[in-house]
């Protein structure tokens, strides 16, 4: 199974010794029965392959379980009623310290509350993409539409696709029209969508940003130490010039 820790951000293969799930019935006489349903609880634990890392990630799900034909077992019906990430506290990815503080709070803390109050996830997710595009690219108008709107000049058009993609979907295009400090009725697929959105710009701004200044600032320091060593090559050949001239 595919799996990326939510601590090191490490991609991995995930193989039977490093994780263990189980689901069990809820048995208590009056909850047994929704409309000819069951529930269930499924928990899931992975630990991280990485020898750096070897963190435990937990989450804890309520299960809509449904009776399987000719039997009288219950088994998952596929629909996920709630959903806890208990450790780490959200899926939050880890991002890197050079992206402003204030944008990387607003991430994390909509990343956590997402199950639990997508509309304020959302919310905050809709400033911390207004933080990204006003810090990143200086754009500043009166809604978040508009400011997107803006951006179709100066990103690529793969970006802009992307963008102008989740900005589509019927209530987060409403979302993005109103002041990014009102909440606006959102469910939570909409919300984890604006989250993937923000870890997306993340990566094709502010890092491949910064991995292009390391670069240049390593070419740079290359140039300037061939440029010493050359000078320092150079000086005793000057030196030897100077005293046959003497």
């Amino acid at each position: 199974m595919e799996f990326t820790c939510p601590f090191c951000n490490h991609a991995t293969t995930i193989t039977s010794p490093n994780t263990s799930d189980r689901l069990s019935e809820i048995n208590i006489v009056e909850t047994r029965y929704f409309d000819g349903e069951k529930r269930g609880v499924y928990w899931y634990a992975v630990v991280c392959p990485n020898q750096d890392c070897k963190q435990l990630s937990f989450q804890l799900s309520i299960k809509k379980l449904i009776k399987k034909a000719y039997t009288n077992d219950w088994i998952d019906s596929g629909t996920t009623l709630n959903k806890w990430h208990l450790l780490p506290e959200s899926n939050a990815k880890p991002q890197p310290d050079y992206i402003p503080n204030a944008i990387l709070e607003d991430y994390n803390e909509a990343s956590k509350i997402l199950n639990l109050s997508p509309k304020a996830s959302a919310s905050l997710a809709r400033r911390c993409l207004q933080g990204m595009i006003r810090d990143f690219y200086g754009i500043e108008k009166n809604t978040l539409n508009l400011e997107i709107n803006e951006l179709e000049e100066v990103v690529s058009s793969e970006v802009w696709s992307a963008i102008d993609a989740v900005r589509s979907v019927g209530n987060i295009g409403a979302h993005m029209e109103k002041d990014v400090d009102l909440i606006v009725e959102i469910d939570a697929d909409e919300a984890e969508l604006l989250i993937s959105l923000i870890e997306d710009l993340f990566i094709d701004w502010y890092v491949v940003r910064h991995e292009r200044q390391t670069r240049q600032a390593k070419l740079k320091k290359l140039a300037e130490d061939k440029q010493i060593a050359r000078k320092k090559q150079q000086a005793p050949e000057l030196e030897s010039a100077e005293n046959i001239k003497k």
